[in-house]
């Protein structure tokens, strides 16, 4: 059996079917199903068993000589909480736990971790163990994945094959429940049905225009297919980054969403919240030479494929506009 935590989440709701439709129904999926905002994400999937995240522990425990696999998606992504603690709990914690057990039990194990690690990009966006230590995030999620990615990377003992994947800005259906913290493609559509316009931050940095902050929106299906990957090959063991390996700008982003819509952009630009603003990345791009030299070779999705699946294939068929 393959273990998937944060299952009714965003990633790990579209991987849980992802995993159904190549074959995989024995599944056993972790996350906090009392939550009726995700559950629904995992109607008609596939899977042996449901443990609560907080019984995590206990379960592993107990677990039987089937498990052969764990994806850990399961984590506060809140990049705007500050309390440090919850990030020990949620992220950090539960992180070290996975990898002790797929350790002693020798289990391949592929977790989430961050482009937020990268902090303000000062050091590029490379993988490279020589930089691990040197990175500094912006914001106390981003901490709480560096932290695992340094911890992880710093054991004698480890997994046979492991791979922490820095994801860039994810994108596409079933994240509805991350409000503030959905993509900006979701937050587009829904202010364009709302008032037929979009509000973008504007760029407080000298240099870069209104609009033209930049980041690698990578499609949700893209990152699915990349993380089964992983796991049927496994390559060398390490830190991954997972993006299309092309920035683009919100403004691009934006336009995108009208296209699908066959609407006229309509733009207005909004100061950016005083209690991000420092935190604020304005550009990101994921270096993707490492994951292409393991052998993946598959394209990924454009901004404008992938903002067109998305709109006419789940939003416009869940939501009026």
């Amino acid at each position: 059996m393959t273990i998937v935590t944060g299952a009714a989440g965003f990633i790990g709701s579209v991987l849980v079917k992802h995993l159904n439709a190549i074959g995989r129904e024995d599944l056993v999926l972790v996350d906090d199903f009392d939550r009726l905002d995700r559950a629904q994400h995992l109607d008609g999937a596939d899977f042996r068993k449901k443990v609560e995240r907080v019984h995590l522990e206990a379960y592993l425990r107990d677990a039987g000589a089937d498990v052969r696999a764990v994806f850990h998606l399961g984590a506060l992504t809140d990049t705007t909480e500050i309390d440090e603690a919850l990030f020990l709990e949620h992220n950090l914690l539960p992180s070290q736990l996975l990898w002790d057990f797929c350790s002693e039990r020798q289990l391949p194990f592929i977790y989430a971790s961050s482009a937020s690690t990268y902090g303000g990009g000062e050091l590029g966006y490379r993988e490279a163990p020589e930089l691990l230590t040197k990175l500094v995030p912006l914001n106390a999620y981003g901490r709480s994945k560096h932290d695992f990615d340094v911890w992880a990377s710093g054991r004698d003992y480890h997994p046979p094959f492991w791979a922490g994947l820095k994801f860039f800005n994810v994108y596409g259906p079933h994240e509805e429940h991350k409000d503030r913290m959905a993509s900006v493609v979701l937050q587009a559509f829904q202010q364009i049905c709302i008032s037929g316009r979009v509000k973008l931050f504007r760029s407080h940095r000298p240099g870069i225009a209104d609009g033209e902050q930049s980041r690698d929106f990578v499609y949700v299906d893209d990152v699915c297919e990349v993380l089964t990957w992983l796991l049927a090959h496994r390559p060398a063991s390490g830190l991954y980054n997972l993006g299309t390996g092309r920035a683009r700008t919100f403004k691009d982003l934006a336009v995108a969403v009208f296209a699908a819509l066959s609407r006229e952009p309509a733009i207005e630009y909004i100061d950016t919240p005083l209690d991000i603003r420092d935190a604020y990345q304005y550009f990101t791009e994921a270096d993707i030479t490492k994951l292409r030299a393991a052998g993946y070779d598959r394209a990924f999705t454009t901004l404008e494929d992938g903002v067109y699946e998305y709109v006419h294939d789940y939003l416009l068929a869940k939501m009026s506009c």
